[in-house]
């Protein structure tokens, strides 16, 4: 079981010790947000490879609400798999798979409140993990309120990606900002760069979908 202890290290960049664990899982986690930008299906089973290696990174960094949340992604993976090849009829695209679309105003209204009360109760409870089970969790988790947020509006996007909704990538850029921040501020080089790379995936993949988007009322 080496291969998911964090502390057995694969390589030295800048000064920056990386994990077998950490490079493994970030590069499965790239690959599977490109394909997602270019609206591949591939995207979901290279992104549970991600989810499986990430849950092990946070819980070894303190990141409980992120590594709660791969529990949460694989789930949806396996879901989105679905979405994406069974489209409902008028659904379909050329591909005959589920076409991109924009979510309704009164649904962001919703994500947005959702966020907010989300990352207050979530953060909370991160917050109280080390004294609620410290056999589990014996150490106080990282961050609790900033990774919580990351945790809900991760939870929105992914939710908006299953759906194909464009948006998702506007929840994602905000998402990716935040957790950018934490995964330097933690010392895991190496994701930190890869999710600024998912910043700019997701303007990539707004754009992308967008324009796909445009192709379908001409």
């Amino acid at each position: 079981m080496k291969f998911f202890d964090i502390n057995n290290i694969f390589f030295t960049a800048l000064d920056h010790p990386v994990s077998y664990l950490e490079f493994f899982g970030t590069a499965a986690g790239a690959i599977a947000v490109w394909l997602s930008a270019r609206a591949n299906i591939w995207s979901w089973p290279i992104g549970i490879i991600n989810v499986v290696l990430s849950f092990f990174l946070f819980y070894q960094i303190q990141l409980y609400p992120d590594m709660f949340l791969q529990i949460f992604f694989f789930i949806t993976n396996l879901l989105g798999w679905w979405r994406w090849t069974h489209p409902q009829h008028g659904e379909e695209d050329v591909k005959n798979e589920l076409r991109v679309s924009w979510a309704p105003l009164n649904e962001w209204v919703a994500f947005f409140m959702i966020a907010i009360a989300g990352t207050v109760v979530f953060g909370f409870f991160a917050g109280n993990l080390h004294k609620l089970f410290p056999t589990v969790f014996p150490l106080p988790s990282a961050y609790p309120y900033l990774d919580s947020f990351v945790t809900v509006v991760s939870i929105i996007a992914t939710y908006l990606m299953v759906q194909k909704k464009i948006e998702c990538w506007l929840a994602w850029l905000l998402a990716d900002m935040v957790a950018t921040y934490l995964y330097f501020t933690k010392g895991i080089f190496l994701v930190g760069l890869e999710y600024f790379a998912f910043c700019l995936i997701a303007g990539f993949g707004f754009w992308r979908w967008r324009t796909e988007f445009k192709t379908y009322i001409r």
